[in-house]
């Protein structure tokens, strides 16, 4: 089941590059995504996983929840304070991946003109629409519920998470001006 996040701040963004975690597995796009207890975000994905695990089990569905949802092994969503990352506390986490075999996400500005690595954005710790697509798995790995990341839209700036930090034009001089100096420094 498709879901659009507005307006959801980005965390550990591997838009660009597919990874494999921890070194190990198939390569994949990833990101999460944060959003408070009583935004529209965490309606819309509670409603979700409820509306795929009725699909999948049936009448089994609130039981398996139980113990699916608390789970971070199980659940692609998490309560945000139960990590210790920049920006979690007080907020839930949706992550999301895509296997590198079905291509990149779409990732897209504000105009939604694509963006590419060389723009600095986005990065962790902006604020992305995403559109995501929810679904209840139920194979030899296990039964979880689990998101794919289908694309995301810059919104807008947010104070960088660490090791997110963007360059910034005001991080230099302007070196017009010594144009002929640099010249004879050869």
């Amino acid at each position: 089941m498709k879901v659009k996040l507005q307006n959801v701040r980005l965390s550990f963004p591997d838009l660009f590059e597919a990874k494999q975690f921890e070194g190990q597995g198939p390569f994949n796009y990833r990101a999460s995504f944060l959003f408070t207890p009583d935004s529209q975000a965490k309606k819309d994905i509670d409603a979700a996983i409820k509306a795929v695990a009725a699909e999948k089990w049936g009448k089994k569905a609130d039981a398996l929840l139980e113990g699916i949802l608390p789970n971070s092994q199980k659940c692609c969503l998490v309560d945000g304070n139960t990590k210790e990352y920049d920006g979690y506390e007080g907020m839930f986490a949706l992550s999301a991946s895509r296997n590198q075999e079905k291509g990149r996400p779409l990732i897209i500005d504000r105009d939604k003109t694509p963006l590419g690595q060389a723009d600095g954005k986005p990065y962790a710790g902006c604020y992305v629409n995403a559109t995501v697509e929810i679904w209840a798995q139920d194979n030899n790995y296990g039964k979880g519920i689990r998101a794919n990341l289908l694309a995301v839209q810059f919104a807008r700036d947010g104070d960088a998470f660490a090791g997110g930090s963007v360059g910034s034009e005001e991080d230099f001089d302007d070196l017009s001006a010594d144009a002929d100096s640099a010249d004879s420094l050869v």
